[in-house]
């Protein structure tokens, strides 16, 4: 889980790197038919018809966003983009998992996925040889000015920020491991791409992004579709909770038949 969720921070800043704070929702789309997929294989978690057409609505919508889009986009971004959408779906799926390790606890695994991935954050700002980048940032001031303030200026901004960052990051990490408690790894990326739609208008109004007529019907439509989806699987829990239950004998598993012979014929 702490790999994941170090792989998927690094694939997540590379790709907000490289596309627009308003495209971020779009280039991590496929979130909810990786999410599908990965149930299916690692929780046995059959999905329906209607369900995989929910996924290829999601589907159509990221593709919109990426070939019909008037406004270029990096590719390397729409790559990140793709990889950091396949490894959250990974992660929620692992982290409905790693549930049963704490108990059930919420903010202790909140608590010891944060800080074991800030540890192994460490040495690899050092193999990624960032660590110079960071020590010029910190300490040394910017060469076309002569203010010794300048330097301080850059640390007060990156602690300012580390802070609100990390709060902010931490709540949104305990909120997650909530929504996947109470409901499911699929189900908690609806308020994902929620999330992605308000960060796609935040990048509008702060940093002057464009949103073009390709990129809303993009957003829209990844957001549509996961609506649908939300709506499909509350259908399909008030149909299995409302259907009777099937007549027949209990199956008793082939391991206590086995014993139970075991026991009545000790030679």
């Amino acid at each position: 889980m702490i790999a994941l969720n170090v792989i998927g921070l690094g694939a997540t800043n590379y790709t907000l790197k490289y596309v627009d704070a308003s495209f971020y929702q779009v280039a991590r789309g496929l979130v909810l038919p990786f999410t599908v997929c990965t149930s299916y294989f690692l929780l046995h978690s059959r999905p329906s018809l209607r369900i995989l057409f929910s996924c290829s609505i999601v589907t159509f919508g990221f593709f919109i966003g990426v070939f019909l889009d008037a406004i270029s986009v990096s590719l390397v971004g729409i790559l990140f983009g793709v990889v950091s959408s396949a490894i959250t779906a990974l992660h929620s799926v692992v982290i409905k998992k790693a549930l049963d390790v704490v108990k059930g606890s919420a903010l202790e695994l909140s608590w010891y996925s944060n800080l074991l991935t800030a540890v192994i954050l460490l040495p690899l700002i050092i193999v990624m040889g960032e660590l110079p980048d960071v020590m010029k940032m910190l300490f040394q001031p910017e060469p076309a000015t002569v203010s010794p303030g300048v330097a301080a200026g850059q640390f007060k901004t990156f602690i300012w920020g580390s802070l609100i960052t990390g709060v902010i990051g931490f709540m949104m990490s305990l909120a997650s491991l909530l929504s996947i408690k109470v409901t499911s790894p699929i189900t908690h990326m609806v308020s994902s791409a929620v999330r992605g739609v308000a960060g796609a208008v935040l990048g509008m109004w702060l940093f002057g992004d464009v949103l073009s007529t390709g990129r809303i019907s993009s957003i829209a439509t990844i957001l549509g579709g996961s609506i649908y989806y939300t709506w499909i699987k509350h259908v399909e829990s008030q149909e299995a909770a409302a259907a009777p239950a099937k007549p027949g004998y209990e199956r008793i598993p082939l391991d206590d038949v086995e014993a139970g012979s075991g026991k009545s014929n000790p030679e």
